[in-house]
């Protein structure tokens, strides 16, 4: 019986061990290869050693530029994102009427936003005629040229990824509904008003949910390209103050065709990735506290 059960479920996650070796695992060492070749897809791969990565690093202005985007772009959206997705989640962690439905209506930008559909639609919305020019000239305001001046350009782009703040949110719905209701009440009894109570109670029991968050968001942010590519038209315009490092990547592999220097940055990316996230886990014993957690 025991063996049955066995090869019953190797079954159910073989599917998913298939998909892992095809459609991640080879592209991934491929990626790694590629990264050390002169590869314009048209013939054959060549090795070029290091020599990507020496022109990447020294060299190539076009990639320090979008670097210094992209990480601009995150450090900007995770923590808005972070902290809108958590005020929303406190709010609707309150018993209300019709709670349910807030709930649902709060969650659904995070479905729709990363849509080409809603990129469009954000496109039209901060157009020069668009909904919030008009409600700014109708408050007597100038209008803004929010994609062509690059004073306005990333940040109103960081605004379509805080507005999916839906997944975050529910999971810091889930982190603040598992928290004990006799530690709100002792809280009470010793005369703790809300704010002391949010600062001090709440904030340290959820901050392994914080850190959880913190994680997936910076690594998403990483890779945004869907958003900056179709309401820029792939450009980064304006000046390229809107140019991530995915763009860049996008277009050194399917517009330049040259898919080993694609290759590379992707690598370089994920190298930045997996530093920061090293240095949020470093980082993370200061100020995450866990279950048992004994530290004074």
């Amino acid at each position: 019986m025991g063996g049955e059960n066995k090869w019953i479920g190797l079954a159910y996650v073989m599917p998913y061990v298939v998909g892992l070796v095809i459609f991640t695992a080879v592209p991934f060492g491929a990626s790694f290869y590629l990264s050390f070749t002169d590869y314009p897809l048209l013939r054959d791969p060549m090795w070029v050693g290091l020599a990507n990565y020496v022109e990447l690093l020294f060299n190539d202005r076009t990639f320090h530029r979008a670097l210094q985007v992209t990480l601009t772009y995150v450090f900007i959206t995770v923590p808005l994102k972070l902290a809108f997705a958590l005020l929303i989640a406190y709010v609707l962690n309150y018993k209300l009427k019709a709670i349910g439905f807030f709930r649902t209506a709060y969650y659904v930008p995070s479905i729709l936003g990363g849509s080409v559909a809603i990129a469009v639609l954000w496109r039209y919305i901060f157009a020069d005629i668009g909904l919030v020019n008009m409600v700014l000239t109708g408050l007597g305001f100038e209008a803004i040229n929010f994609f062509g001046d690059p004073r306005y350009a990333l940040f109103t782009i960081t605004l379509l990824r805080v507005w999916q703040f839906g997944s975050a949110m529910v999971i810091f719905l889930a982190a603040l509904q598992s928290i004990p209701t006799h530690v709100y009440e002792a809280a009470a009894i010793d005369g703790a008003n809300k704010a002391q109570t949010f600062f001090y109670i709440t904030l340290p029991l959820i901050t392994p949910v914080i850190f959880f968050n913190l994680i997936l968001q910076m690594v998403e942010a990483f890779q945004e390209f869907n958003g900056p590519f179709i309401i820029t038209d792939g450009t980064g315009a304006p000046l390229r103050s809107t140019y991530l490092v995915p763009l860049y990547i996008y277009d050194k592999a399917f517009r330049q065709f040259d898919m080993g220097y694609a290759s590379a940055i992707a690598w370089i990316l994920f190298a930045i990735i997996m530093v920061l996230t090293v240095i949020a886990f470093w980082s993370s014993r200061h100020w995450v506290y866990y279950a048992g957690d004994r530290r004074s």
